[in-house]
């Protein structure tokens, strides 16, 4: 285990800005206090960045919410000491933090949709921010030569400026365009990239020493968090603002700090400058970390097939499919057209899907690859007979869909069965696990309560969970258990083919890697064929035989997997590809 708790302060200040020494903090239970972050050390300096990596339930945002005094109620630092600046805070009061929140520490929180409020403007929301530091319509020097430069005058130094004025120029300093019109918008009239921008715009509207960005950009596209981040970097860069970075992904986390803080069950088990802890992890942990990180194990796997290597099954890769395997699915010429209501309440019509063509071989993984708003999951859900198209074709073994009756498309059913992205979401809270795998049995009339147990009984065993699961409910289990609950179910009628709509992107690296491998395994075991929807392309490189790229509704780019990474003939796919976080990242093992 690395033992260097203190970051490098090469290009910083000598003082420490953040300092947490032996910090334990611990949450009230009905069966006393239980820790859940022990003896933890961090040292962060001005102007530096730090991330700190670790999977759900390691402690990560935990020691930052005590950073920044946000514990939830029951939670409370039992330990150690917190000094911001040179005053120990460790037990500040709520006044005294209320006076450190936004003036001297910003925080960027993770879900943008849970922490904007709905029914005010974003503008608002931005005004609100400032007025509670006691800077509305106050321009510190940044913003006075942003504001000159917008109306071509000379540059006056801070000063009063029109706090609407004030909001827009934050906006677009956070990566807004349209700022002005944008800050009248309220927050569902926004993209999931757009939302953050906001939270950024916010975060640092007063300014901060230090800024705690948690998970910032864990839910959104590979190429829009690239755009996010790099624009968050020029920002904290340019303000000379400090950034703790809180992630689960290794691979990010060595692109965006300069030093990583490794946790696990609430402590700290290594420590270090980025590019040292992803070279050379030192505790098994970070190690595990290191070859789980989905981002790392696809540069793995390109850099291998560049040098003519097999990748070994460790590494999942890309496997030989013969040249004559059949489709098992295909598309042609699929399009859908929504009926929306624009800006002012007129009738237009959106096309999502417009002229979609490709097939899925038997047996293999086909991942269909592409932004958010890109098309690709209603394409999944036209496939699944959830929706109906607007012209174009599904078909299943050569036979049209379209022409199947009712009974038939029931039927179609048990073949095709669809893995959400939330488990939490598509399992029935009030059911038990147990009723929740043995559901599509009983709806199908398969077997008698006998053989139904039974066979939830071998699933569990299918997807690696031991049968005491199936007495639980989805609130007790992890999200990775629910994951595989979600697995077992739709393996419950015995399809050829399951679509799995970004299954694993909510997932911690290593749970997303163990179920990867469990798809994997069952793929090889049950002969089962997957199409893969999914915006990550880390992800794709591991799983996939083939990839189809779609871009605003259509198919730019389709091919082998192979052919695809090692030479995409579309900008678009090269840019997907370059988002990929830890494209310079020197590797481990290598």
């Amino acid at each position: 285990m690395s033992t260097a708790n203190t970051p490098t302060t090469e290009g910083t200040d000598t003082t420490a800005l953040l300092e947490v020494r032996d910090l334990e903090v611990a949450f009230r239970s009905s069966t006393g206090l239980v820790p859940a972050v022990r003896k933890a050390n961090l040292t962060l300096y001005p102007g530096q960045s730090v991330a700190i990596v670790g999977e759900s339930g390691s402690g990560k945002s935990t020691l930052a919410s005590a950073v920044i005094g946000l514990l939830p109620g029951t939670g409370r630092v039992t330990g150690g000491t917190i000094t911001f600046n040179g005053t120990d805070i460790t037990h500040a009061s709520a006044r005294e933090y209320q006076a450190l929140r936004g003036s001297e520490i910003g925080l960027v929180p993770q879900d943008p949709m849970s922490n904007l409020n709905p029914v005010w403007s974003i503008g608002f929301q931005v005004k609100e921010a400032l007025k509670a530091n006691g800077l509305a319509g106050v321009a510190d020097d940044r913003l006075a030569a942003l504001a000159a430069a917008e109306k071509g005058e000379e540059v006056s130094a801070g000063g009063r400026i029109d706090v609407d004025e004030q909001v827009a120029l934050l906006l677009e300093e956070a990566g807004l365009p349209d700022a002005a019109r944008r800050a009248r918008q309220y927050p569902h009239e926004f993209s999931g990239g757009m939302r953050q921008r906001a939270l950024i715009a916010i975060g640092l509207a007063a300014r901060p020493q230090l800024l705690i960005a948690d998970e910032p950009t864990s839910a959104l596209d590979v190429t829009v968090q690239r755009r996010i981040l790099d624009h968050l970097g020029e920002q904290i860069h340019s303000l000379g603002t400090a950034m703790l970075f809180i992630t689960h992904d290794l691979g990010l986390a060595a692109e965006r700090a300069e030093h990583i803080v490794v946790m696990h069950r609430g402590r700290v088990v290594e420590s270090g400058p980025s590019i040292e802890v992803l070279q050379d992890p030192r505790h098994p942990y970070t190690q595990r970390l290191v070859q789980a990180a989905p981002s790392l194990a696809s540069r793995r796997i390109q850099t291998a097939h560049a040098a003519g290597i097999q990748v070994s099954e460790d590494e999942l890769g890309v496997r030989e499919i013969a040249d004559d395997v059949d489709e098992v699915l295909r598309t042609e010429h699929l399009t859908k057209v929504f009926d929306v209501r624009g800006a002012k309440g007129e009738a237009k019509t959106l096309k999502a899907v417009d002229d979609v063509t490709f097939g899925v071989r038997r047996g293999t993984t086909t991942a269909l690859v592409g932004e958010s708003g890109s098309g690709k999951s209603t394409v999944a859900n036209i496939i699944l007979n959830l929706l109906d198209p607007t012209s174009g074709k599904v078909f299943h073994n050569g036979v049209d869909l379209s022409t199947l009756g009712d009974k038939e498309l029931f039927a179609l059913r048990r073949i095709m069965q669809p893995v959400f992205q939330n488990p939490y979401g598509s399992l029935d809270p009030m059911y038990s696990i147990f009723r929740v795998i043995e559901e599509p049995l009983r709806v199908h009339h398969v077997g008698t309560r006998q053989e139904r147990e039974t066979r939830v009984a071998e699933l569990l065993d299918l997807v690696s969970l031991p049968r005491s699961v199936m007495r639980r409910y989805p609130n007790e289990l992890s999200g990775g258990q629910r994951q595989r609950v979600a697995i077992a179910r739709a393996l419950a009628l015995r399809p050829e083919i399951i679509v799995l709509d970004e299954a694993v992107s909510a997932l911690d690296v290593l749970v997303q890697a163990q179920v990867l491998r469990l798809l994997t395994d069952l793929q090889t075991e049950l002969g089962l064929t997957y199409l893969f929807i999914t915006h990550d392309l880390a992800v794709v490189r591991q799983i996939a035989d083939d990839v189809v790229v779609m871009e605003h509704g259509r198919v730019v780019e389709a091919g082998p997997s192979d052919d695809l990474f090692d030479n995409p003939r579309q900008e678009y796919t090269r840019e997907l590809i370059n988002a990929v976080p830890g494209a310079s990242i020197p590797l481990y093992g290598a």
